[in-house]
């Protein structure tokens, strides 16, 4: 090497520019490339770069679905060889999606070996497993060959590839996409053929068609694994107008399809002496079964849902997941509602339909103008087909021309070849024939002489002549276009009709009944208690009703104060003298084979406090409450639970003045009847007592001395009705209550005769 020449300084390729802005331009340009070669799918064949390049590799390959499989390996390393450098392990995956049928609605990959599973396991290494295209593929790639679309160099520049892929197949919403590019994604979700086209014909119809149109045959999703969306349609609508949305979708419970192919509805499996379970047919879109296996599992251990017993997976080629409940007694609507609620057996799919359109633009489309855009797209590859075939028919006319030229002048043709050292251009002077015809009579075979050839050619000049004259029409005529793209459609539909095994749709679209409030009271089991609270405030609960006379044991000195019928699933409303309310769930209640437990220990209840009422809650009652000094007011049962151990203040009290009464008002109950200290009675309307949530209330009683000592709600036309003295325990009924009825507030008159002594309503 000789000495005078030096090596550059690599110093002089450095250019002074500031950071930020090189490393915005750099950024820039990074990030325009995820979004149009990697993230984003082309909106006229719903792909990506690498699964295009991934299809068209195998159709170099020849793995055409009548051909035999051959090892993935193979396919992998033509494509990262050739079209798309980048890691194998990448390449593979995208591959093994393709192939997959819980992943693709229409899979374009047909796989041989181990191509993982629902499970969530992975697909064995490229060197086991083997692939070629699927019939879907093939449509989606079909008339690549006929100019339909441009071709682009490689990565290299030694081969090219096809731009997009032009079949009728409308892959990007049959088997949708997601990625997520920079400052942007997608998330497409599957949908089914049939209803695709069904759209798609109708605007080809009438471009003017309304979007709420558009969704009486366009209904949703269709995802792979089926299951159940259960949003309302006009959810749904609102979602597919704007491009934007949210779609939820829950899992199938059912034991499997009748004989009409419909799935039988509920998923309860009867066992045999009342005993049942619950099995799951299908799972949510992209939710592993084995994650969720663990996660409902999770949940029973974590005694997150205690009235699921066990989880079991007996699943095989068909999902089968069994759910054992605590009891047969557990609603199953309720249970259904939980597993909801705390695991993935509904999930929500978002949808966002970002794409690139034609111009290589992302932009997030509607339902409509996407379609209108394919549409679009189609008929220029239906035009560039034309057009394609029109060149192949005049190559071809030219040359049939000249055969039939020569065929006419046969013996001249031949007597010049023989003569003649240079036959092409005598002929092309003799016959006005061009260089291309002239070379194709002198490559004619000896065998092509004979008069049948000639008749041949004279019908097939007719009929390219006749092919030409249809394809310049088209050409010529929106309308024709629009007629042959419908036709191409509906025949394509055939394959995806709803009465095929591929076509049928597998997703439900069915809204669901709006959902129970949750809670994690409602996951109680249902039984009946026997509440016992004492005088001394000790509770507990016997299993069972038990008769409310019975006489239960009670620690020395003590006695029953309130005996009552409820459900565990119930609440007791304990109300105290002091105006305050407390809130307790009947499953916290301590067994009845003791004495119970104090009811102190469970809710903060004042020591100075004395219980007057306990009462079951019922959603939506009203309770009447009335003070020693005969004002009270009704008050909603909702209004007075209680979520803390504090309780909650009701009635206001003042010094002197004690919550004495507080009853449930019977929904057929119209009037009220107060009793006073002195034996006076006053019965009025009960639309004169106030509802309140809190306060002191309202006068229902005045009195010169005394005080209030019970008060009840009744049936004006049923009367007024005591229990009598004695043995016999009957029952005394007054008819006639005009003479106590007055306004809210009156003093009142003496009680009828025969009154109880103790001035109870209800002794």
């Amino acid at each position: 090497m000789p000495s005078d020449i030096t090596e550059p300084d690599p110093f002089d390729a450095i250019i002074d520019a500031p950071f930020d802005a090189a490393l915005s331009e750099r950024y820039l340009v990074y990030a325009l490339s995820t979004i149009t070669a990697r993230s984003l799918p082309d909106l006229r064949d719903g792909l990506k770069p690498v699964h295009r390049r991934l299809l068209w590799a195998m159709r170099q390959l020849k793995l055409d679905p009548a051909q035999a499989f051959k090892k993935s390996a193979r396919v992998v390393g033509d494509v990262i060889g050739k079209y798309h450098p980048h890691g194998d392990a990448s390449v593979y995956d995208a591959m093994v999606r393709l192939a997959q049928d819980f992943a693709l609605r229409y899979p374009l990959v047909e796989g041989q070996g181990n191509f993982g599973n629902i499970d969530g396991d992975n697909a064995a290494a490229y060197r086991y497993t083997e692939a070629r295209l699927t019939k879907t593929a093939m449509q989606l790639m079909a008339g690549l060959d006929e100019g339909t679309v441009n071709f682009i160099p490689t990565y290299n520049g030694e081969d090219e590839e096809p731009e997009i892929f032009p079949g009728l197949f409308p892959n990007l919403l049959a088997n949708g996409a997601t990625g997520i590019a920079v400052g942007m994604a997608t998330s497409i979700p599957s949908h089914n053929v049939a209803e695709i086209l069904d759209a798609t014909l109708m605007l080809i119809e009438n471009p003017q068609a309304e979007h709420a149109d558009l969704m009486k045959v366009f209904h949703g999703p269709d995802f792979p694994t089926g299951g159940i969306v259960v949003d309302s349609p006009a959810a749904i609508s609102h979602a597919y107008a704007n491009g934007k949305g949210s779609i939820r979708v829950r899992a199938r419970f059912s034991t499997g399809r009748d004989e009409a192919g419909n799935w039988e509805p509920t998923g309860i499996e009867k066992l045999g002496s009342g005993q049942w379970q619950l099995v799951v047919s299908e799972i949510p879109y992209m939710v592993q079964k084995g994650k969720l296996i663990e996660q409902l599992a999770g949940l029973i251990a974590d005694k997150k849902l205690p009235i699921l017993e066990d989880v079991r997976d007996e699943s095989d080629t068909q999902i089968r997941i069994v759910l054992v409940p605590k009891t047969r007694n557990v609603d199953p609507d309720l249970l259904k509602e939980s597993l909801y609620k705390l695991s993935e057996l509904e999930s929500r799919f978002s949808l966002n339909l970002n794409v690139l359109d034609a111009q290589r633009t992302p932009g997030v489309l509607g339902i409509k103008p996407l379609l209108l855009q394919w549409i679009v797209a189609q008929i220029d590859i239906l035009q560039r087909r034309a057009r394609h075939r029109l060149d192949k028919i005049a190559n071809r006319l030219e040359l049939v021309e000249g055969y039939i030229i020569a065929y006419l002048n046969l013996d001249r043709v031949i007597e010049i070849i023989r003569t003649q050292d240079e036959p092409k251009p005598v002929m092309m002077a003799e016959f006005n024939l061009t260089d291309r015809q002239a070379e194709a009579i002198l490559n004619m075979r000896l065998r092509s002489l004979r008069k049948l050839e000639e008749m041949e050619l004279r019908g097939e000049r007719d009929d390219l002549l006749k092919e030409q004259d249809e394809l310049q029409k088209l050409l010529e005529n929106p309308a024709r276009q629009r007629t042959r793209l419908k036709r191409d459609l509906v025949n394509l539909r055939k394959d995806y009709a709803e009465t095929t095994v591929l076509g049928r749709r597998r997703t439900t679209i069915e809204e669901a009944a709006p959902t129970r409030e949750f809670s994690m009271d409602a996951m109680i089991e249902k039984a009946p208690l026997t509440v016992i609270l004492s005088a001394r405030g000790w509770i507990r609960a016997a299993s069972g009703h038990e008769p409310l006379d019975k006489e239960y044991k009670f620690k020395e000195g003590d006695g029953p104060a309130f005996v009552l019928h409820a459900q565990t699933t119930d609440k007791l409303l304990i109300a105290c003298d002091n105006g305050r309310f407390y809130t307790l769930g009947c499953d916290k209640l301590p067994g009845a084979r003791g004495f119970g437990e104090p009811l102190r220990s469970m809710i903060d209840i004042d020591a100075e406090a004395h219980i007057v009422a306990t009462i079951v809650y019922h959603p939506k009652a009203q309770l009447l409450l009335a003070a020693n000094t005969g004002r009270g007011f009704a008050a909603e049962a909702d209004e007075l639970l209680a979520e803390t151990r504090k309780g909650r203040a009701v009635m206001t009290v003042k010094e002197g003045v004690k919550l004495m009464v507080v009853r449930e008002i019977p929904p057929e109950h119209d009037y009220v009847a107060v009793m006073g200290e002195n034996r006076r009675i006053v019965i009025f309307g009960l639309v004169e007592v106030p509802v309140l949530a809190k306060g002191q209330g309202v006068t229902l009683q005045r009195y010169r001395d005394g005080g209030l000592s019970d008060i009840i709600t009744l049936k004006f036309e049923d009367g007024l009705s005591w229990t009598m003295g004695g043995e016999t325990g009957r029952t005394r009924v007054e008819k006639d209550l005009r003479q106590w009825r007055v306004a809210r507030g009156a003093a009142g008159s003496f009680a009828p005769q025969g009154f109880p002594r103790d001035n109870k309503f209800q002794s």
